[in-house]
Order: C-alpha cells, then structure tokens, then sequence
C-alpha cells in the first residue's frame, strides 16, 4: 500500500512539473502580445522590414493578419531553381527541342539517313528557336535590372530624422531595399518613402508606455484609441483569454532603451512607418482573486521588437495607431 501511494504521489509531482514546464512559455512571454507577431503593414504586411541596429535580425512573419497574402509565382522564372529553363516556359521551350531532336532523329532512322540524319531538315527551325529563347533571356535580364534599380533609387530616397534630435530612437536609421523580399507586392514597390520628425518618434515612445499601461489595466477602449481595428481584437482576445484564466497581465515602468527607423512609407491615403524598438518593462502575471505574483511570472526584462504604426496621409504625430507588432525572429 505505501508503495501504491508513494508512485501515486510521484506521479503527481511529475505532472505539476509537467504542467509547469507547459506553462512557463506561456508566462514567459506575457507581455502585451503575448511575445507574437501579428498585425499589419498594409502592402507590405508579407515583406521582412529592413533590419537595424536596434533588430539587427530579421523580424518574425506574421501569425495573425488581416492582410491577403501575395499570389504565388510573384517571384517570377528567373528567381526559381533552374534559372530560365527551370519554370514551365523552360520546361516547354527544352521539351520541345528535344522531342524536336528526337523525332528527327527517328525519322532519319525510319528513312535510311541514320539517327541524325533527319535532323538537318530541322536547323532552321533549331535556329529560330534558340533565338527566340535568346532574346527572352536577355529581356527579362533588362527587366530584372530595371525593376531592381527603381527598388533601390526608392528605398535610397527615404529621409532621416533631424540630427539633433535626441532620444533613444537613433538618427541614423538604415534605409535598405530589404524589405522588398520576395513576398513583396507590386503595391509595395510603388510606395513612397516619407520623411518622420522628432515629434513622430515622441509618439512612437508614448504610444509603447501608453498602450502598454491600458493593456495592464486591461482598458479596452483605450486600446482602441491607440491601435487599429485588427490590433484591438487581437488584444480583446488576449484579455479574454486572461479572464478565462483567471490571471491578470500587469506591465509597469515601460522604458524606452533604444530605438531607431526601419522604413516609412506613404501607400493609398494611409501612411506606415516601421520602427525597432528595444525597451524595459515589469511584465508580472498576477492571479486575479489574491493579486500573488503567479509562478514563473517574468517580472523585469528587456526585449526588442518591430513596431508598425498608421496613419491617415498628411495627418499629425497625434494621429499613429499602432497597426502591427513583430518579434525577433
């Protein structure tokens, strides 16, 4: 009987470190967001932002968006494997040559001029055809480099914030074509890069300590002020969640470490500017009836994350709205 109980008990200890192990991710990354990527960046929601000092890595894709993803085959022949004979137009094009060859090959064979003799009727045709294949090649190299020379002039033309502007957002934020990845839309390449001040990097700070504080408080609709649309019913869900549990997110002494632009751009009447942001909070997980600390709660810490923020074209600092977070990936 002691037996018994004593690997009853074992049993049930493996279970609560079972369980605990479970649920340390989950706390681990409490934080507003719950340290996932979702969102969106308008046309460019399926397109890595650049990178920067702050991120130098690449950012996470998104998990939830409202954004339709791109057509498949955007990257077009000359960026799959194979080169230009390895899409369906090489496929043809070199199936056709060589069921050409081989059929004249045969014919020749059938009529007494040995293998290959069939074929010498068939030059001109062999000829017009790798001409043909010729000049398609070259067409789309020009078109590659024309299409690849206006990303760049684009991204090139960005500006930076005034030098003098002193704050944990750096001015010299890197303005790269990176974000023009292969998930890139045609909407995305014809964006115009747009100029950020001083004053929209002070909103960028305060939206982070402000959306981080009504999320603490769990007010919804000053998170709705702050954020978009699709943004406040990611965070609905999260603090429903919450509810279920019966816990509560608290985040305090939201500071602002380091910051910097990743890419700003004007699209439609909507204007979009990518910002990483590496920041300290207090992220503890309270259980909702005692208000104790909950087991495995991160307290204080430090992360670095992409923050997309939106605004109507030609609006005012105080008009961003957080549209999007990203994580490191």
């Amino acid at each position: 009987m002691s037996r018994f109980f004593a690997l009853k008990r074992g049993s049930l200890v493996s279970f609560a470190l079972a369980a605990l192990l479970a649920l340390a991710p989950a706390l681990a990354e409490a934080r507003m967001g719950g340290g996932g990527s979702f969102g969106s960046r308008g046309s460019r929601s399926w397109s890595a932002p650049p990178s920067t000092r702050t991120m130098p890595g690449q950012a996470s894709p998104f998990e939830r968006s409202v954004a339709p993803r791109p057509a498949p085959g955007m990257a077009g022949p000359m960026a799959q494997p194979g080169g230009l004979f390895g899409g369906s137009f090489g496929r043809g094009l070199m199936g056709g040559l060589a069921g050409g060859l081989l059929g004249a090959g045969l014919f020749g064979l059938l009529t007494g001029n040995g293998l290959f003799g069939g074929m010498m009727g068939f030059a001109s045709i062999i000829g017009l055809l790798l001409q043909i294949a010729l000049i398609v090649f070259l067409a789309r190299m020009a078109f590659n480099w024309w299409t690849r020379r206006n990303a760049n002039a684009m991204a090139g033309a960005g500006h930076r914030p005034s030098p003098g502007f002193t704050s944990p957002f750096t001015a010299r934020a890197p303005f790269g074509a990176a974000g023009f990845g292969s998930g890139a839309s045609p909407e995305a390449a014809m964006a115009q890069p747009i100029k950020i001040a001083a004053e929209d990097f002070n909103a960028f700070e305060r939206l982070l300590g402000e959306a981080q504080g009504a999320y603490s408080r769990e007010d919804l609709g000053a998170l709705r002020g702050m954020s978009t649309p699709e943004m406040a019913s990611y965070f609905d869900d999260e603090l429903e969640d919450n509810r279920r549990k019966g816990v509560i997110n608290r985040v305090s002494d939201v500071k602002l470490l380091q910051g910097d632009l990743s890419e700003a751009w004007r699209e439609g009447v909507d204007e979009y500017a990518t910002v990483a942001m590496r920041f300290a909070l207090n992220d503890v997980i309270e259980d909702r009836a005692t208000g104790k600390p909950a087991p495995g709660s991160p307290g204080p810490t430090e992360t670095s994350e992409a923050w997309t923020f939106r605004r109507p074209a030609g609006a005012g600092p105080q008009e961003w709205k957080l549209s999007a977070i990203q994580q490191a990936a």
